[in-house]
């Protein structure tokens, strides 16, 4: 039976508010140190307040190649080699798809597909020659299923499971495993915009559990799983 991985350190993306939030709050109650990257320097400063202890607050565009070598870089240098990688930032454009603005599925896809695979790509050399490392991709149900008005944020998280699913298989024989995340309806500020009236079956806190586990105590064998969380 494989033994649970311990990661010292963690780096979660969009941890300023929603899963991202409450990820990077219960892996810090594990007494893992966390880096918590978004845009929002305000937001991201309260949650490292609320955290203490050993969390830094690193502003960054998960789609920007520069910021991401730059913030992981300093996550390194500050809290230790990087452990555990949760790809949770994401962004949002609700049109149709017949008016939808280049530059929104662009930022679309910079962020939810382009982001994951720039943070993996910063974090892979030092998870390479260590021989250990986890990374939780946070996918969604729309990764699995269609949405009308949601196309740019369908073909993301499409996207980033085949990604996903190809990262762990790659990187398997390296000691690294992959997973993915795919919640349903969530009550955080992206569901209300993505699909204004909707009823959330669960809070943030639900789908962080998921993440937790994945990224500490699933068995080796679960490597490249996609893991559906309804509540």
């Amino acid at each position: 039976m494989t033994a649970a991985f311990e990661p010292k350190v963690a780096i979660v993306t969009g941890a300023s508010r929603g899963i991202g939030r409450a990820t990077a709050i219960a892996l810090a109650q594990r007494g893992i140190a966390v880096a918590l990257a978004a845009r929002d320097q305000k937001a991201l400063a309260a949650v490292q307040e609320e955290i203490g202890g050993r969390a830094t607050a690193i502003p960054t565009d998960v789609s920007d190649e520069a910021a991401v070598a730059e913030m992981v870089a300093r996550a390194s240098s500050e809290l230790g080699p990087i452990d555990l990688l949760v790809n949770n930032a994401g962004a949002l454009a609700r049109a149709s798809l017949a008016d939808i603005d280049v530059a929104d599925w662009d930022r679309v896809l910079g962020v939810n597909l382009r982001g994951p695979f720039l943070c993996t790509r910063a974090v892979l050399p030092s998870m390479i020659e260590r021989g250990r490392g986890r990374i939780v991709n946070v996918s969604s149900i729309s990764g699995k299923l269609g949405t009308p008005l949601l196309t740019a944020y369908c073909a993301s998280k499409w996207g980033l499971l085949g990604f996903s699913h190809a990262a762990a298989e790659e990187l398997k024989p390296k000691g690294i495993q992959v997973f993915s995340v795919c919640p349903g309806s969530v009550n955080t500020e992206m569901l209300q915009q993505g699909l204004p009236g909707a009823v959330s079956d669960m809070e943030p806190e639900d789908v962080a559990s998921v993440i937790v586990y994945l990224g500490t105590e699933a068995p080796d064998a679960m490597a490249g799983a996609a893991v559906d969380v309804f509540g």
